[in-house]
């Protein structure tokens, strides 16, 4: 460990630990959803104002930037993400959201209150690094339009391109552990609302419709041979019929892709349209279906070496051996935005919220899928510590991994 991190991280005691907690459970019990951040976003800049920093509101329409600088020398992005999803949420726990249908089902709230913790060290510490934080507190991750929206505001032209672009997710892994995998890490996501349509009348003279419950089921078992079929073995491909909705004369579903790789992404969207296609005319459809795409994220692509040079060093801080390579996930994120607008590199991990005793049993049951809440549950629950521990010292570790040294 630096002499720096050493000396950054000791601001991290029980008291601090106590406040982090509490201001965790307040972002949790007051869920917004995206672009509707207006609360969150409010508390966020109040508190990164009284660290010091330049503060910057309603970037991309409810983000927030904070600018820490001492001196010359890089510029770091460190990133969180602030919206909750349309979920009730069913955790019964003492801060549960007190929102009707909404929730903090993915762990933004965990994410912003980490990058607060660490941004309030990096300040009190600052006479050990020099350089810019550049704290980026993004809207509407969920919709996958957030960075694109910030990237948009001109950020990087308002605040600077970044050296180097940081941030991480609490994902269903026992607390204390950080994993990152380099290169395509997170898939892409294509999200898409298809509507199928038929002619309705009465059930006692079938033969006189055009059956959309029929059309949409045979689309529905079509749709499921994509991946056994036309993705070969050894790309990671996901494809899901999501939601269908049927009426006297349409049916309507909703689609969700996921891929690593471009080819494997235009191969399958281009399939599920065929078949679709292919379904409406066989059922003799008088109209052809609609496409509508509800949401795109492209891949995360971690760069190698920034992925090593990040990891070293907060495993030099949390022990090697809380550090692994989770390989390509499923997961999507827009994080990958940021480093691509600004042509800089791109190091996202994700670190563990699951209690590790009760991990640990799940594991040994071969349960954990069933027994340990993932994101986008109306169960998910970190537990506050040592998740906030973790993901403060991660992101004050990577941070200074890429920071000048003092005087500079």
């Amino acid at each position: 460990m630096s002499d720096a991190t050493t000396q950054v991280l000791t601001g991290l005691d029980e008291a601090r630990r106590r406040e982090l907690a509490e201001l965790y459970r307040d972002l949790h019990a007051h869920p917004e959803l995206s672009f509707a951040e207006h609360r969150t976003a409010a508390e966020v800049a109040r508190r990164v104002r009284s660290y010091g920093c330049e503060v910057t509101e309603s970037v991309g329409r409810t983000g927030v930037v904070a600018v820490l600088k001492r001196g010359s020398g890089p510029v770091v992005l460190l990133r969180a993400d602030l919206d909750a999803l349309p979920l009730q949420e069913r955790t019964e726990l003492s801060y549960a959201s007190g929102a009707e249908g909404v929730m903090h089902a993915c762990g933004h709230d965990m994410h912003t209150a980490c990058l607060l913790g660490a941004l309030r060290l990096l300040a009190e510490g600052r006479r050990h690094w020099s350089g810019t934080v550049l704290a980026v507190f993004q809207p509407a991750e969920e919709l996958g339009r957030g960075a694109r929206a910030m990237v948009e505001d001109r950020l990087f032209k308002r605040f600077g391109k970044p050296t180097v672009v940081l941030g991480q997710h609490v994902v269903p892994l026992p607390a204390g552990v950080v994993g990152c995998h380099p290169g395509p890490a997170f898939a892409a996501a294509d999200t898409l609302r298809i509507r199928m349509f038929g002619e309705g009348g009465h059930g006692w003279s079938p033969e006189a419709v055009i059956d959309p419950v029929v059309m949409a089921a045979a689309a529905v078992l079509r749709l499921q041979t994509v991946v056994s079929r036309e993705v070969a073995a050894v790309d990671s491909a996901v494809l899901t019929v999501g939601a269908l909705r049927a009426e006297a004369d349409q049916a309507e579903l909703e689609v969700d892709i996921r891929s690593h790789d471009p080819r494997v992404r235009e191969r399958m969207l281009a399939a599920v349209e065929r078949i679709v296609r292919a379904e409406a005319a066989a059922s003799g459809a008088l109209r052809e279906p609609e496409f509508e795409s509800t949401g795109s994220f492209p891949v995360l692509v971690n760069d190698p070496e920034a992925t090593e040079r990040t990891m070293t060093a907060i495993g030099t801080v949390l022990g090697t051996e809380q550090l692994l390579d989770p390989g390509p996930l499923t997961a999507a994120e827009d994080v990958g935005v940021f480093g691509s607008a600004a042509k800089a590199p791109v190091c996202y991990w994700v670190f563990g919220g699951a209690d590790p005793e009760e991990y640990a049993r799940a594991e040994r049951a071969g349960t954990t899928a069933r027994d340990i809440p993932a994101n986008h549950s109306p169960h998910f629950s970190p537990v506050v510590e040592p998740t906030l521990a973790t993901g403060v010292t991660a992101l004050v570790a990577g941070a200074l991994a890429w920071l000048g040294p003092a005087g500079g």
